[in-house]
């Protein structure tokens, strides 16, 4: 009987990383497997709100649900006619991320616009993302402290959804060219962060370009039509072949809350009918 051939250690670990997340319980610490209709899942929603505000938002949140949240400071660049689109009405605006059960996420979502008075000319606005995967033990706590147990109604989909979040990376000193750049092509305002980047020597030697390490992060919530022009406006004057070196994504975004009435209604008005 022939000998089997072993296999590199690196290969070897790799194999079983990969059984690890299809045949394992750990892929479900990962969220590798798909989760049964109904069942409740994690989401992150991130608001962007006065920082006068903070603290009542996360107390908005929790009288409905449990939301594991942090935040941090940003800087609002809206112009003052689309306060109204943006919720940016002041320069100091704080940004949070938590993570929610998606079975309360309609009443938390109704609860911040009305509480918060995100229907205000900028009072702020909070959106979800999907996410692929969390720690176990972090969805279990969440999902199991919903004030809902199960995710109801329908589904959103790729094909329903009305709007994006792009996130461009630039040096710092270029955001305000970035914010230009988006604005000549339709976006209303946005959010800047300030971050560091980390080493990148490894990936800077595949594309070709060495990255500042002073970054921006400029955020911008856009209806998914208008998406492609403003990522293209800003691959141009600050792309990664431009001395901004910027680096541009988009996500997905389920649901709004200070943005559109009307398109804010409409999930709301599908989950009362199932």
């Amino acid at each position: 009987m022939a000998e089997k051939k072993k296999l590199p250690a690196r290969s070897a670990a790799l194999a079983g990383l990969t059984n690890i997340l299809t045949d394992n319980p750990i892929a479900n610490m990962l969220g590798k497997r798909p989760a049964p209709k109904g069942q409740n899942r994690v989401k992150l929603l991130v608001s962007i709100v006065n920082k006068r505000d903070m603290a009542r938002l996360k107390e908005v949140i929790d009288e409905c649900s449990v939301s594991l949240s942090v935040d941090f400071p940003g800087l609002g660049t809206a112009h003052s006619q689309v306060l109204d689109y943006l919720g940016i009405g002041e320069t100091e605006k704080t940004v949070a991320l938590s993570l929610i059960p998606e079975s309360d996420e309609p009443v938390i979502m109704r609860e911040i616009r009305s509480k918060i008075s995100l229907y205000l000319v900028g009072r702020g606005i909070s959106f979800t993302i999907p996410l692929t995967g969390v720690s176990e033990i972090v969805a279990n706590g969440i999902t199991g402290a919903a004030a809902n147990r199960t995710a109801e109604g329908e589904k959103i989909m790729e094909s329903t959804r009305k709007y994006d979040l792009i996130v461009a990376s630039v040096a710092a000193g270029f955001v305000d060219e970035a914010m230009e750049a988006a604005r000549s092509a339709g976006a209303a305002g946005g959010t800047i962060l300030h971050a560091h980047a980390l080493d990148n020597a490894k990936a800077e030697q595949f594309i070709g370009v060495s990255l500042l390490q002073e970054r921006d992060l400029l955020l911008i919530l856009t209806k998914r039509d208008g998406k492609l022009p403003i990522m293209q406006a800003l691959f141009e004057k600050v792309g990664l072949k431009t001395e901004a070196g910027g680096i541009i994504f988009s996500l997905p975004v389920d649901r709004t809350a200070g943005i559109s009435a009307a398109d804010e209604a409409e999930p709301e008005q599908k989950e009362e009918t199932h």
